[in-house]
């Protein structure tokens, strides 16, 4: 089951990947080997499925603006996460992390949760309306499997998902065994870095990320684990510190901006994951692929049929909505709850900012419903 579980974010990390590979040009052996190390480094030390993945805002920013107006490059990606990077390892270290997180009400990491989960299940339904044949198939496989534990729901789908693409297109399964294979070592990727590029990642891509990040990978995320895993706690603190230190990683390496996403916790723990050791799992056969497979990356990721990947989003949004618990009893903390996840299913760095002020907002008395 672990396995099994190790598989469970692929929904998330697939599509950004794709998009960082196939929109602006980035080095697959880069942003695979930047994902493999700190997975295997946080299933090892967290012993939980705290999982890494992909900043979704500024893979999003990204993406959208190297299509349209080319400003984009890999370098200020690097960029980008060498500044996240720097901004969550000072909040960590110096234990600013702790006073910040004390502030924020538990009424919207509540509601971050649930406006999170009713996303991924409303992207997953996106995903899966363009394909509706093999959306039911997987939708049934799944409903059929998921509380097996002698039958691994993941892996019959991804099973099937790849059969369904090599039947499709057969010529991907010619190009993969065309593939050559060959080892390729880490380089550093931080030369050569000009102003514009700092400027675009700083700017453009680092900033508008802080408030999702705070919201959704340091203070829903701690939440989630300990309440899944009360003998194995985190603290908002250590989040942010890891994600300053994986971060810093990716961005000497040529990677990403990663976090440690509530939504990807649940993703792994929805189709099997109790222990680190499905994050470990990932991280390896990520770490194969980087450093002996990376020219075959794009070509693998297009096996995956994209309805098939919306079955993934929307249980791992079940998962999340079902998980982030009762809404309050108290009419005013309900309004701030239900206000702040519609905002959040949009865009959550505005909810989490809509949230607070709506909390502050009822305890004084100024919002009465």
């Amino acid at each position: 089951m672990e396995w099994a579980g190790a598989f469970g974010d692929l929904g998330t990390l697939i599509p950004f990947v794709a998009a960082y590979i196939g929109v602006l040009g980035m080095d697959p052996f880069g942003v695979l080997f930047a994902f493999a190390v700190p997975m295997i480094a946080c299933g090892l030390y967290y012993r939980t499925p705290i999982p890494v993945q992909p900043m979704k805002a500024i893979g999003a920013v990204a993406s959208i603006q190297a299509v349209q107006t080319a400003v984009v490059t890999p370098g200020a990606v690097h960029v980008a996460a060498l500044a996240t990077g720097l901004t969550w390892l000072v909040l960590g270290a110096t234990g600013l992390m702790r006073h910040v997180a004390q502030r924020v009400p538990a009424t919207v990491i509540h509601a971050i949760l649930l406006g999170l989960g009713v996303g991924f299940m409303l992207q997953g339904l996106k995903m899966m309306q363009g394909d509706l044949p093999v959306a039911v198939a997987a939708a049934a496989l799944t409903l059929a499997l998921l509380g097996s534990r002698r039958v691994p729901v993941m892996f019959v789908l991804l099973l099937f998902g790849a059969a369904i693409g090599i039947w499709r297109q057969p010529s991907l399964l010619t190009q993969l065994m065309a593939t050559p294979v060959a080892l390729r070592l880490p380089a550093w990727q931080l030369s050569g870095i000009d102003w514009n590029q700092v400027l675009v990642g700083v700017v453009l891509l680092a900033i508008p990320q802080i408030p999702l990040t705070l919201g959704n990978a340091i203070l829903a995320i701690s939440r989630e684990n300990n309440r899944l895993f009360p003998n194995r706690p985190v603290s908002e603190g250590r989040m942010a510190l890891s994600t300053g230190l994986m971060n810093l990683f990716s961005s000497a390496a040529g990677g990403v901006p990663m976090c440690h996403g509530a939504g990807g916790m649940a993703s792994h723990v929805a189709f099997g994951a109790r222990t680190g050791g499905s994050v470990v799992i990932l991280g390896g056969l990520l770490l194969v692929l980087a450093l002996f497979f990376s020219g075959a990356v794009t070509t693998l990721f297009q096996l995956f049929p994209p309805a098939v990947l919306g079955v993934l989003l929307f249980i791992t949004g079940l998962q999340l909505a079902v998980g982030s618990g009762g809404l309050p009893e108290a009419r005013d903390e309900r309004a701030v709850v239900l206000a702040t996840a519609a905002v959040c299913i949009w865009n959550v760095a505005a909810g989490f900012v809509l949230g607070c002020v709506l909390h502050y907002a009822a305890r004084r008395g100024r919002l009465r419903l």
